[in-house]
């Protein structure tokens, strides 16, 4: 394998990876880190591309996002409670100042995107 197919099989793997912890944690996108993951796999292998589109908690956001820039109702649901949850630690442990409330503007906005995108018209599995 070239040099070049390998890195390219290295950033979809730590793509994935990322994308895997951004389903446990509200400040890592999941979608973003699985479709930058594709799309390197698709560069360095395509066997890799098709393995991490025949999972099924990715598959079908990533065909959902890439068809329709849509999200499923509990895909947002999970993450803006995460969001949600995030936003009530950070106001209880945070110190008072602007760094505070810039965090949860900023959590808040990113909830709101995400309730204003569409869901899929094919629900996922």
């Amino acid at each position: 394998m070239e040099l070049a197919r390998i890195w390219w099989v290295v950033l979809a793997s730590l793509s994935f990876g990322i994308g895997l912890l951004g389903l446990f944690l509200p400040l890592l996108p999941t979608t973003e880190f699985m479709l930058a993951a594709v799309y390197c796999a698709s560069r360095g292998s395509p066997r890799l591309e098709a393995w991490i589109r025949s999972r099924r908690y990715v598959g079908p956001l990533l065909e959902s996002w890439e068809t329709e820039r849509a999200i499923p109702r509990r895909a947002k649901f999970v993450a803006v409670g995460m969001l949600f949850a995030s936003m009530v630690m950070i106001l209880l442990h945070l110190g008072e100042g602007w760094l505070r409330w810039g965090i949860v503007v900023l959590l808040g906005s990113v909830a709101a995107w995400l309730v204003s995108r569409p869901a899929p018209s094919v629900p996922t599995k």
